[in-house]
């Protein structure tokens, strides 16, 4: 592989007189260790590990574990309850005395189940690598090996205190009881960096949005097409209509705010299938729908705008056209991370890094440009950063890429920012 990057870490400002000799051997170790890491990447990328592909999922922690043992970490497999129907999780653990102790955020799966046609990592240019997951999230998670490895290179994982927990089912989660022992885990640490993908060099994640689900079931009378509007009224497809548009004009322009109707069916009768995410409808243009229901998900910042945004969602569903009935569920997924001053301190010191290795500020970015991440089920309980993982485009999509110029720069980064920190 011809790596352009060597020029980047032999020049005056990537070694900058602001680099300790220790923080200057981790970049050199980082560089020497390229070509392992990458034949590593490949090696999962071409592994399918769809939330749902069970085999998979554990076959990528089996080979992630095995680097981490190497390093001195203690591994273990956390096992989930059979009817979350998920393959657990990887837990790596180390215990010290030094600085602060770190909780480093990843997830073995991708949306990518085996039922989809494979696209094996391919490299398209000198800067780009293609691949399912090549972003989100092999590439993260293989960066923050390379960046262990580095460090215990150099013996700088001595005596520090750190927890990597790389979930099972980010992509499609068991919810709350798929956390609980993640989220044990974290509160016994000081700090949580995750490893989504990241928006370049000059941007962290600060704050993200959460998400949750919802489903709106409609009852109406049922008969003669003839007679709606009148003595049938409006019928279970016209009212879920109403609905639908309510939502749309009273709450569609608020900030962060968004819920998208994911799948819609109505007619005579409906059948839904969760485990399988399909329905069936029986319905004739002659007859009036008698039933309707619609599922999606609702996006938001701060749990205050997601129970006001629900609060609204039942006002609107309550005013029934006539002679039909409404209602609407919501079950919670992953919990909104709130930007915050502890959040916004912690990206000071990043920025101060990055800037000592001579790459530039680091900005918070935009917490509505990122969907929902696990890093969100501890926000609450001590300061985070995400979005250090590898950079790229086209995330779940066969189009996915990775920037491959940036990725030794950010596994740098990251081994960095990780020794400052437990200093």
């Amino acid at each position: 592989m011809n790596y352009l990057y060597v020029l980047l870490l032999l020049s005056p400002a990537v070694l900058a007189q602001s680099l300790t000799k220790p923080e200057k051997a981790v970049l050199a170790t980082v560089q020497k260790q390229m070509p392992e890491t990458e034949a590593f990447l490949e090696k999962v990328v071409n592994i399918n590990s769809g939330s749902l592909n069970k085999e998979g999922v554990r076959t990528v922690g089996k080979l992630m574990s095995d680097e981490l043992d190497k390093l001195g970490f203690k591994t273990e497999w956390i096992t989930l309850p059979d009817s979350l129907n998920r393959a657990g999780h990887l837990v790596a653990t180390r215990q010290g005395k030094k600085g602060k102790k770190l909780f480093l955020i990843g997830h073995l799966d991708t949306v990518f189940e085996k039922s989809l046609p494979m696209e094996p990592f391919t490299r398209v240019n000198d800067s780009t690598a293609a691949g399912q997951g090549v972003n989100d999230i092999k590439g993260g998670d293989v960066l923050v090996i390379a960046a262990l490895k580095a460090l215990h290179a150099q013996k700088l994982l001595d005596d520090t205190s750190i927890t990597v927990y790389f979930t099972g089912d980010e992509e499609s989660g068991g919810g709350a009881a798929s956390r609980i022992d993640f989220v044990d885990r974290a509160r016994k640490c000081d700090v949580a960096l995750a490893f989504e993908t990241a928006q370049g060099l000059h941007s962290v994640t600060t704050g993200r949005r959460g998400s949750s689900s919802w489903t709106l079931n409609v009852k109406a009378r049922t008969g003669h097409s003839s007679r709606i509007f009148s003595d049938l009224g409006y019928g279970a497809i016209y009212e879920a209509v109403r609905i639908l548009n309510e939502f749309r004009r009273t709450l569609g322009q608020e900030q962060y705010l968004t819920f998208n109707p994911g799948l819609i069916v109505g007619g005579s009768e409906v059948h839904y299938d969760d485990k399988t995410a399909k329905a069936e409808t029986i319905g004739k243009t002659n007859i009036v729908a008698g039933t309707a229901l619609v599922k999606g998900d609702l996006r938001f910042l701060t749990e205050a705008q997601k129970e006001s945004a629900r609060s609204r969602m039942r006002e609107i569903v309550e005013k029934n056209l006539p002679l039909t009935k409404a209602t609407i569920s919501f079950s919670d997924g992953i919990p909104g991370m709130e930007p915050s001053a502890a959040n916004d301190e912690l990206r000071k010191q990043l920025d101060k890094l990055s800037q000592d290795m001579g790459l530039g500020p680091v900005q918070a970015g935009d917490p509505g440009s990122r969907g929902a991440g696990d890093v969100s089920f501890v926000a609450q309980y001590m300061p985070c950063l995400d979005g250090l993982g590898a950079s790229g485009k086209g995330a779940h999509s066969i189009e996915e890429t990775m920037n491959t110029k940036e990725y030794p720069l950010l596994i740098q980064r990251a081994a960095l920012f990780m020794y400052r920190l437990t200093r």
